[in-house]
């Protein structure tokens, strides 16, 4: 058989695109998010009493005289210490970025129906600008 017809050995799929690791794939869900805090990230505690730092983020998309804004709910479960101060002492107006693990949850709203909600814990936060401070107008 010519060289060029012979069939090229090939590594199976799996092992070629995971060549970086042994372990079997497992389905995650990861979310990016780039935008303004709402307001001050607040300390509360779940039914079960754990600690945890909820915010919301505000991500805007579509033309100018007609722009939408997302909100996004996100909970960080950091332990007490700088991480936590750090995110507890961030601006209304702050705009972060956001890496966070993400998950759909049912629940029964107030009116015995169920609803869905995505619920996203953050991993990382990094702040790319701080609100411009207030000037206190000067008398004149």
């Amino acid at each position: 058989m010519h060289p060029i017809l012979r069939p090229i050995p090939r590594a199976p799929l799996l092992t070629t695109l995971r060549a970086f690791s042994t372990t079997p794939p497992r389905p995650i869900a990861k979310i990016t998010i780039v935008g303004r805090l709402a307001a001050e990230p607040e300390l509360t505690a779940t039914s079960s009493g754990q600690e945890m730092v909820r915010y919301a983020v505000g991500t805007s998309y579509g033309p100018r005289e007609n722009r939408q804004t997302n909100w996004w709910r996100v909970a960080s479960f950091a332990p007490e210490g700088p991480a936590r101060a750090y995110l507890t002492g961030l601006e209304k107006g702050t705009l972060v970025y956001v890496e966070g693990d993400c998950s759909m949850r049912s629940f029964e709203n107030s009116e015995g129906k169920m609803q869905s909600a995505l619920s996203v814990v953050q991993q990382k936060i990094e702040v790319l600008k701080r609100p411009e401070p207030k000037s206190e107008a000067s008398p004149m």
